[in-house]
């Protein structure tokens, strides 16, 4: 007889990019009598001025760990909140050496909004909480980037880039060697570069700066293709992400609003296509059209 059951764990979610985050307004307004009030919604006649106050709320993660006890033995799931393809790799706990089909650290992909079954683990008796860990990365191990030209991702008429190829500012990692920074003045519009599914997006964060605080805390859009690469827009303005996941996009078609959040000295648009290698996401050269010769580094 097959016995089921859900059974805890305490899990860690590596996130790409801080995840998606979504902020949160509240509306503060005095009425009449002095007496300052706050809530969630604008008030309709209110006597004075009502100030808008955002509250960034905390990332959401991409993926779920669930675990669930099946006949004595743990089967550890991986549900995929993403509108596009993840790998995940999960960890058993540190100093306890437990039986698992596959072995531990064990990786799987998980389509898009789906679940994967990562490993069957048999408990070693001992007492005391499992601790597990899952780590993630975007996208599906297996993508081979096809030649193709990229769009201007800008509706500009005159296009600079500010930073470009293996710029010594911050495109020295593989995650961005490749990637390109376009000047563009915060609420230009943004355009897909290239046809894909919007998998990802961040909006809610309002700030940028040098500080260690900012790294990480960008809003984006990341949109997967047809051969399983990522494009990604970056430092997009606040509330500037005009597309939802899910929604499949034209090259040319308008996502969002350029700005200035995160790890970001000024207005720009940061871009770049990426792959997942392994657990890692690596920057790929691509062509952009009517772009070509060396960009400032």
């Amino acid at each position: 007889m097959r016995r089921a059951g859900r059974i805890g764990a305490w899990m860690a979610i590596g996130l790409a990019l801080g995840g998606i985050t979504h902020a949160a307004t509240v509306y503060r307004w005095t009425d009449r009598d002095g007496v300052t009030h706050y809530g969630d919604r604008a008030p309709r006649n209110a006597p004075g001025a009502v100030t808008e106050i955002r509250i960034p709320a905390e990332p959401e993660p991409v993926a779920r760990l669930r675990l669930d006890a099946v006949d004595g033995r743990i089967h550890a799931f991986a549900d995929n909140l993403l509108a596009g393809p993840i790998e995940v790799m999960l960890a058993g706990p540190r100093g306890r050496d437990l039986t698992s089909d596959p072995a531990l650290p064990a990786r799987a992909t998980v389509p898009a909004r789906g679940t994967a079954l990562v490993a069957v683990i048999e408990p070693d008796g001992r007492a005391g909480r499992l601790q597990f860990d899952l780590q993630t990365t975007p996208g599906m191990p297996a993508a081979q980037h096809r030649d193709v030209e990229y769009g201007v991702p800008l509706r500009l008429s005159r296009v600079r880039i500010d930073q470009g190829h293996g710029g010594r500012f911050s495109h020295t990692d593989v995650q961005n060697r490749h990637a390109l920074d376009f000047a563009a003045d915060v609420g230009t519009v943004v355009l897909a570069a290239r046809a894909g599914v919007v998998m990802q997006v961040a909006s809610g964060f309002d700030r940028a700066g040098l500080a260690t605080q900012y790294a990480g805390r960008a809003n984006f859009i990341r949109i997967v293709h047809d051969d399983g690469t990522m494009a990604l827009y970056a430092h997009l303005a606040t509330d500037g992400v005009h597309v939802r996941p899910g929604q499949r996009v034209q090259a040319g078609q308008a996502l969002g609003l350029s700005g200035n959040t995160g790890y970001s000295t000024g207005p720009h648009l940061h871009f770049v296509v990426q792959a997942n290698r392994g657990m890692r996401l690596e920057s790929l050269p691509v062509r952009v059209a009517g772009i070509s010769g060396p960009a400032p580094r």
